[in-house]
C-alpha cells in the first residue's frame, strides 16, 4: 500500500495568504524527506481558506525541490480551463518534476468557484470529461491538431507550420501519459462510475463515512465492467485524517483543545456543504437522517487518532469494512502544533505502515 500526504489545502482564519503558502511548500517538502510516496494538492481560486489557486502552478514549484515523492494535482477543476492549456502545462510539468506527475481531475467543487468561472448551470461533470478527453487527444495525436467538441475546440491547423515546429504542443514524459485520477465526495458517485468507464484512477474523499467509502468503489467497478474493463483495486486511493501521537490520551487530549486544527476543518466543512445541500455527503450509515448529522458524530465517524498502535488498528479494520484499496493518503490539517503534526507524520510512515502493509484486509480473503 502506497502512502500519501492529501492537501485541500484547507486552513484557519488565523493565518496570512504568505504564511498559508508557505506551510503548505514545508509540509510537501517534509513529506517527500519522509519518502512518502505521493503529495496531492488541490485548487480553488475564492476562499482563503483553500488558497491554492493552481495546483498544477504549486507542483511546478516543488519540482526541482522534490527528489522522490510523486506530485498529483488534487484536482485541476478542469471546466475552468481550455483543455489545450492543461494538456500543456501538465506535459512540461511531466518534464519538470521527471516523470512523477499524476494528473487529478474534477468539475470543481466551490459554489463560488462556479459563479466566478460561469459554470453554475453549466454540466460540469460533462465538460470534465470532454476536456479530458481533449487532453488525452493532444498527447497521443500530432500536429495540426483539429478537435471539436460540445464546449470547447482544439484548432491549430491553419497556422501549422512543420518546418518550424510552429502548432506543436509538448507531450509528456511517461509513456503513454501520466495517470488520470479523479476524486468522489458522494454516495454511489456518479464521478466515480464514470472513472471507471474511463480507467482513470479514484480518490475517496476523507470526510465520507466508510460505508459511502465502500460504495463509491461499487460506483467504480460497475462503470469499469459497462466499459469493458477490469477495475484494480491497487489505483484505488483513499483519504483519512490521521493523527498519530505516542499515547492515546495525547491524541485525545488535543482533539478536546478548543478550535484545534481538525475540529476547524471539520467544521468547516460540514457548514459550507449543509448550505449547499449536501449534508448527505457525512451521514453516518445509509440512514441516517439530515437532523442527526452532527459535528460530534461526523468526526467520531471519521477522523482516526491515537497510538501508532490504536492508529493502526483503526485502519485494519476501516480497510476490511470498505475493501482492500491500494493507496492510504494522510489528509494535511494546519499545524497548530506544528512539532505534533510533523511527529504524527514520521510516526505513520515509520511505524503504522509497516504494520499496515502485512495485514491482509478481510475483503481480499474473501
Amino acid at each position: 500500500m502506497k502512502l500519501g500526504l492529501f492537501m485541500m489545502p484547507l486552513h484557519t482564519t488565523k493565518l496570512s495568504y504568505n504564511e498559508m503558502y508557505r506551510q503548505d511548500v514545508e509540509a510537501a517538502l517534509f513529506a517527500d524527506e519522509l519518502r512518502y510516496d505521493e503529495f496531492w494538492i488541490g485548487e480553488h481560486t475564492s476562499t482563503k481558506v483553500e488558497p491554492v489557486t493552481n495546483s498544477l502552478q504549486f507542483l511546478t514549484g516543488l519540482a526541482s525541490q522534490t527528489k522522490h515523492v510523486k506530485l498529483g494535482s488534487g484536482v485541476v477543476n478542469l471546466p475552468q480551463y481550455h483543455p489545450a492549456r492543461v494538456a500543456a502545462d501538465a506535459a512540461m510539468l511531466d518534464h519538470l518534476c521527471d516523470g512523477r506527475l499524476i494528473l487529478g481531475i474534477g468539475p470543481g467543487g466551490l459554489a463560488s468557484d462556479f459563479e466566478l468561472f460561469g459554470t453554475t448551470d453549466k454540466n460540469r461533470q460533462e465538460m470534465m470529461d470532454e476536456s479530458a478527453g481533449m487532453i488525452r487527444a493532444i498527447w497521443e495525436g500530432e500536429a495540426p491538431f483539429n478537435i471539436q467538441g460540445t464546449h470547447w475546440s482544439v484548432k491549430a491547423s491553419d497556422t501549422y507550420q512543420p518546418d518550424m515546429t510552429i502548432g506543436l504542443m509538448p507531450k509528456p514524459l511517461q509513456q503513454p501519459f501520466p495517470a488520470f485520477c479523479t476524486s468522489a465526495m458522494s454516495p454511489y458517485s456518479g464521478t466515480a462510475k464514470l472513472a471507471g468507464a474511463r480507467g482513470w484512477h479514484l480518490i475517496s474523499a476523507n470526510f465520507n463515512a466508510p460505508w459511502i467509502v465502500r460504495s463509491q468503489w461499487e460506483s467504480y467497478v460497475a462503470g469499469a465492467q459497462s466499459a469493458g474493463l477490469r477495475p484494480d483495486p491497487m489505483t484505488w486511493r483513499v483519504a483519512r485524517t490521521i493523527l498519530v501521537t505516542e499515547t492515546d490520551s495525547e491524541a485525545e487530549d488535543y482533539l478536546a483543545t478548543p478550535g484545534n486544527a481538525i475540529w476547524s476543518y471539520y467544521n468547516y466543512l460540514l457548514t459550507q456543504l449543509t448550505r449547499a445541500g449536501a449534508i448527505k455527503i457525512f451521514s453516518m450509515t445509509p440512514t441516517t437522517e439530515p437532523q442527526d448529522v452532527t459535528l460530534d458524530k461526523v468526526m467520531a465517524s471519521m477522523v482516526i487518532i491515537g497510538s501508532a498502535r490504536t492508529v493502526t488498528d483503526k485502519l485494519a479494520n476501516f480497510r476490511d469494512e470498505v475493501g482492500p484499496f491500494g493507496g492510504l493518503l494522510c489528509t494535511f490539517h494546519e499545524w497548530d502544533e506544528k512539532a505534533m503534526w510533523q511527529s504524527s507524520m514520521r510516526r505513520l510512515s515509520d511505524e503504522v505502515m509497516p504494520a499496515l502493509r502485512r495485514h491482509t484486509p478481510q475483503r481480499a480473503v474473501a
